[in-house]
């Protein structure tokens, strides 16, 4: 036996360590249960994060079983559109449960179904953190009318297939930095040795941050977010988000917005200038965002994305090559599930975009 309670709060709550504030007790289990869930859990999936992304609506899928305990829940990001009767759902980074339970996975459907008529929804896309090789949770979410491209490319997918983790759960500092790679240590202490110094500031630091955005952005060929984007990001995560700077007499040579969340350490956007980069500066800012996980209690330091990895060629090897020094292990995700509740409306929009 289940209950389902799919609807949607509007009330913004801080973070978990302000929790003894928070009067709305369905936010509070909501998110207490998202940020419990370990490991598989992301900062997407917290109710913080349509703080974020204000331009969506949300609506969610909670799960309880017949002792009103959750064990399935999922944030839904709700995209609408100018003269377009219909709307577009995103689970980013969910459902959270155990998808290995078939029973579980026909029960999420249903309710997925039942937001796609409540929101007149073409597509409801899932991505949630199941290994590529979860073949078990594969099948059950594509038994249920789910549809899986397993090749399809990174550079069509939302979010990265990719990660770099780095396993900290348990280990000190000195078991962690002894792990690196000796050029990477070596470079962490050379960036000390010569006077950079790395740490954690408010908003009054975001226009060094951006101008590194925009530096970073121009040499590696990539979009950049805007200052009011880092800013809500801010506010909404609260003490669970900060600002890591590296200076050199305060000339700023790198930066990085971090989330701890879901016992995990998100790297989750980085920037560095162009001069000075003899002065290593991001090796010793990844070092410190590792001890604020490791001071935390984390179980993972999370590196995000390493799209190409595999791939010599690529552009974007030097990003995985950077990553690996610090001793992680590469975790491939199976990617995208789709669940299209309009075909002939799907089909419509996918003429007119390549990529939904």
């Amino acid at each position: 036996m289940y209950y389902s309670n799919s609807y949607a709060k509007r009330k913004y709550f801080p973070a978990l360590n302000h929790f003894d504030a928070v009067t709305d007790t369905y936010a509070y289990d909501f998110e207490n249960f998202s940020s419990q869930y370990k490991s598989t859990s992301s900062f997407t999936q917290s109710l913080m994060w349509t703080k974020v992304k204000r331009e969506w609506k949300y609506d969610t899928i909670v799960l309880r079983d017949e002792n009103n305990k959750i064990f399935c829940q999922c944030l839904v990001l709700i995209k609408k559109f100018k003269f377009f009767p219909f709307t577009f759902l995103y689970a980013p980074r969910g459902p959270l449960c155990d998808l290995k339970d078939s029973e579980t996975a026909k029960l999420f459907m249903e309710e997925v179904k039942k937001l796609c008529k409540k929101h007149r929804a073409f597509l409801f896309k899932a991505d949630p953190y199941i290994d590529e090789n979860d073949y078990t949770s594969i099948n059950n979410l594509t038994a249920q009318g789910f549809l899986f491209d397993r090749d399809k490319s990174e550079d069509e997918t939302v979010q990265c297939k990719s990660y770099y983790l780095l396993d900290i759960k348990d280990k000190t500092e000195e078991e962690i930095f002894s792990s690196f790679h000796s050029k990477w240590r070596y470079n962490i202490r050379l960036a000390v040795k010569k006077g950079v110094y790395c740490r954690y500031y408010g908003k009054e630091k975001l226009s060094d941050f951006c101008k590194l955005m925009e530096e970073t952005g121009k040499r590696d060929g990539f979009c950049i977010r805007s200052r009011e984007y880092f800013e809500k990001i801010m506010d909404a995560f609260g003490d669970n988000c900060r600002l890591y700077m590296c200076y050199k007499d305060d000339i700023p040579l790198s930066g990085a917005i971090a989330i701890n969340y879901g016992g995990k350490v998100a790297y989750v956007y980085g920037a560095s200038s162009n001069q000075h980069r003899e002065l290593m500066p991001n090796y010793l800012m990844q070092w410190t965002m590792i001890q604020w996980a490791i001071e935390t209690g984390c179980i993972i330091y999370d590196f995000q994305g390493i799209p190409h990895f595999d791939d010599e060629s690529h552009r974007n090897y030097g990003v995985y090559r950077f990553k690996k020094g610090f001793n992680g292990y590469v975790k491939r995700y199976a990617g995208e599930f789709d669940y299209i509740s309009k075909p002939l409306i799907y089909s419509t929009v996918k003429l007119f975009k390549k990529s939904i």
